[in-house]
């Protein structure tokens, strides 16, 4: 965004906080009118500084306690089979980030899932819809932080 100033970064900050917040609430926090924050946000939102508004749930309430990291590696690295991992990760909801690495790791893979049965089911479908040479998995004893919120 060419114009991306300090307020935007302060209505930002406040948003990454609370996006639920009033325009009133906004406004009084960081200095300015209703209209000139919804101007401000529009904006950010017409820009894709802001790409959506979300609620965060929490995932012992979704029966989803259990976090594991999936090392992923592949012995193909061609366009086809590049185009179907990211359909498959895609289309399976326990997945919740995937990223292509460098070095020895070819992907890694957040996912939630309720247990180990949960795990395993997420596994076997990865791999009924696309081959993979190695997975590996990781899974987290304790979250010490996991935000969501960018320093501005």
């Amino acid at each position: 965004m060419e114009n991306f100033d300090q307020t935007d970064a302060r209505i930002l900050k406040e948003l990454q906080q609370d996006a639920t917040q009033s325009l009133e609430a906004l406004g009084d926090s960081i200095g300015l009118s209703r209209n000139a924050c919804w101007r401000r946000i529009r904006a950010l939102e017409e820009t894709g500084v802001i790409t959506g508004r979300v609620a965060l749930v929490d995932p012992e309430a979704a029966d989803l306690g259990l976090m594991v990291f999936m090392q992923v590696r592949t012995h193909s690295h061609d366009p086809d089979w590049q185009t179907n991992f990211k359909k498959a990760t895609r289309t399976i909801p326990n997945i919740l980030s995937v990223y292509r690495m460098t070095g020895d790791l070819d992907y890694l893979i957040r996912a939630r899932v309720r247990d180990m049965a949960g795990y395993d089911a997420l596994y076997q479908q990865l791999i009924h819809l696309v081959p993979i040479a190695d997975v590996a998995a990781s899974f987290v004893m304790e979250e010490i932080k996991d935000g969501t919120a960018l320093p501005l």
